[in-house]
């Protein structure tokens, strides 16, 4: 392939097809897309001129249902389904119609390349493209040869690599393998609690990326990838290992069989415009509020003073966080057992919070319920109408603190996926009886902090939390086959689909105690769908070996070192750094309750 303009085939325009084929135009070469479908033509066509319109995007194209119109290219790219039989015909044909010189690459990530390439008919002709996602500028391939491959077809693919401007890198069969299998799983996960439903698709895809640092969130890189290719792969590790993660979730199921396959189609998860981008979400709908009005108004409550409840690092770290916002923070340090033996004294203490315009509950971990919702039976009488009243503890039942308050309208959670210090995610848990008046308030409130808030309903644990951890425990799993190895997994997953880390830096980097705690608490609310923690982190644990903080833990670095991302833990305690002083420099202020026994 020469370095002037050339024609670059695309067969198949699909999630992979698609955005290759404008990548080649881009790029300055006649692209000539290949497609059996006429609505999949049109729609091609439809976002090429949108985007032509849109940003200037030049350069030509033709788009064809006959694979003959591909014979004078000088190299042809088959995105076709990941199906040997499928993409070997394709081959087979191409073969039969294009110029001798003419290099077929092949975008399969799991099929073997060396029978492709024989199957063709021009083996050392014939190469790979390894995706793991849809190509896009500053993305990571993979291009594949074999012992038949010829240098010229080599140097032909890594100038259209470059030309792309996609990032060649080193993944490896295995480790896709891996990768894709862990990813899969989780985009599953991620469909069953938004069918649920736990929250929003955009609060789930939000929790995601903020919480964790992932490039994109799961529900949209389920579209991208596209729903069915997500089915199909699901479907055929479900049959293969038997193990219910790949199970496919209904909603998922359901989508594919109405036709809405994601991005390519214009609708999945999302709703995508003529240039494929997603369209603005939908207006959210209504809070569900109490049948008696309580708590209801239009806008938010003004948020001055802030009241906490409780005496351990997540009730600091909060008051810290209100005080380095500029607020008042006023501290009640409520017993963390028995409150309910000690009502008539606990109100006393906690009547410095009677003027609070949000007052958090915040004992220390594990919090019961029935004392938790003691402090909001107090807090009920004691605080002004109208005031938040918001539990932070993140397995106590919201509805319960709300029925024990007498106010229900003005209760929901406000739950730290880690350290309250270094998170910058809030989860507002809220109840089919939370006001629509606290929402906002409670919105308002975490803008204040700098923080991004999404919304969920009542249910134990974070998302970050149910979505992460059952991740992580399976990545732990794959190290019982005999050729898995930690480090080529991390990075398929680093490199293939753009993560900050891998899951074992990532689970060194969080904790492994932390994260094993995290596991445990998710075992024992959800018995049914998540099992106990992998074995082999217990007994890493059990040995010492916690990750960053030990230098020792599914990979050696040095203490402190290693890679960074959001602060998560087993709840808002876990991993908090030094206390400090509550007198940060934000212009806030804080104030301490009398305190309890």
């Amino acid at each position: 392939m020469g370095r002037g303009r050339s024609v670059v085939g695309v067969v198949g325009l699909g999630s992979v097809g698609e955005p290759l084929l404008a990548m080649v135009r881009a790029a300055g070469h006649h692209a000539v897309g290949v497609d059996t479908g006429l609505d999949v033509l049109a729609r091609v066509d439809r976002r090429l001129k949108a985007a032509e319109a849109a940003d200037g995007a030049t350069g030509t194209y033709t788009l064809t249902n006959e694979i003959a119109a591909l014979g004078y290219a000088d190299l042809v790219v088959e995105a076709v389904p990941e199906v040997l039989a499928v993409k070997s015909a394709v081959l087979r044909g191409l073969d039969s119609v294009c110029w001798d010189r003419t290099v077929l690459v092949t975008t399969t990530a799991r099929l073997p390349l060396t029978r492709l390439a024989i199957a063709s008919g021009r083996s050392a002709a014939t190469l790979g493209l390894r995706l793991l996602r849809p190509p896009a500028p500053g993305r990571g391939v993979e291009p594949v040869r074999t012992a038949m491959s010829a240098d010229d077809a080599v140097a032909a693919l890594d100038i259209l690599v470059a030309r792309l401007g996609l990032v060649p890198v080193t993944i490896g069969g295995r480790p896709a393998a891996e990768a894709a299998a862990l990813l899969h799983a989780f985009l599953n996960r991620a469909v069953t609690l938004a069918e649920e439903p736990h929250a929003s698709q955009e609060d789930i895809d939000t929790a995601m990326r903020i919480g964790c640092g992932l490039p994109t969130g799961p529900l949209r890189l389920a579209d991208e990838l596209g729903l069915d290719t997500v089915h199909t792969a699901l479907t055929r590790l479900f049959a293969e290992t038997g193990d219910r993660r790949f199970r496919p979730a209904s909603l998922l199921s359901s989508l594919v069989d109405a036709g809405l396959l994601g991005r390519k189609s214009g609708q999945g998860l999302y709703t995508y415009d003529d240039l494929g981008r997603p369209c603005p979400p939908s207006a959210a709908a209504p809070v569900v509020t109490a049948a008696s009005g309580t708590g209801l108004g239009r806008g938010a409550g003004v948020v001055r003073r802030v009241g906490i409840v409780g005496s351990g690092t997540g009730a600091r770290t909060i008051a810290d966080a209100v005080v380095a916002a500029g607020l008042t923070a006023v501290v009640a340090h409520g017993r963390e057992r028995g409150a309910g033996a000690r009502r008539a004294r606990a109100t006393g203490a906690y009547r410095p919070l009677a003027d609070c315009d949000v007052v958090i509950e915040a004992l220390a971990e594990p919090a019961l319920t029935s004392d938790v919702s003691d402090v909001f039976a107090t807090l009920g009488v004691v605080c002004r109408p109208g005031a938040l009243l918001a539990t932070a503890s993140p397995d106590v039942s919201v509805a319960a603190c709300a029925r024990a308050s007498g106010r229900p309208g003005d209760v929901l959670g406000l739950r730290f996926p880690g350290p309250v210090r270094a998170a910058p995610l809030v989860e507002l848990v809220r109840t089919r009886t939370t006001g629509a008046r606290a929402v906002r308030t409670a919105r308002a409130f975490c803008d204040l902090l700098g923080r991004t808030a999404i919304t969920s309903w009542d249910r134990p644990r974070t998302l970050v939390h149910r979505l992460l951890f059952p991740y992580l425990a399976h990545a732990v799993e794959l190290l019982d086959h005999p050729d898995a190895d930690a480090r080529s997994t991390d990075a398929a997953v680093e490199s293939g689909f753009g993560h900050r880390m891998g899951p074992y830096t990532m689970l060194d980097t969080i904790g492994l105690d932390a994260s094993l705690a995290a596991l445990r608490r998710l075992h024992e609310a959800y018995p049914q769908t998540d099992g106990p923690p992998p074995r082999l982190l217990e007994q890493l644990v059990a040995r010492g070996a916690l990750g960053r903080t030990s230098d020792h833990g599914f990979r050696r670095t040095p203490t402190g070192g290693g890679p960074r991302l959001p602060a998560i833990g087993a709840g808002a305690d876990a991993g908090a750094g030094a206390e400090g002083d509550t007198d940060g420099d934000g212009g806030g202020h804080v104030a301490e309750g009398d305190g309890v026994g």
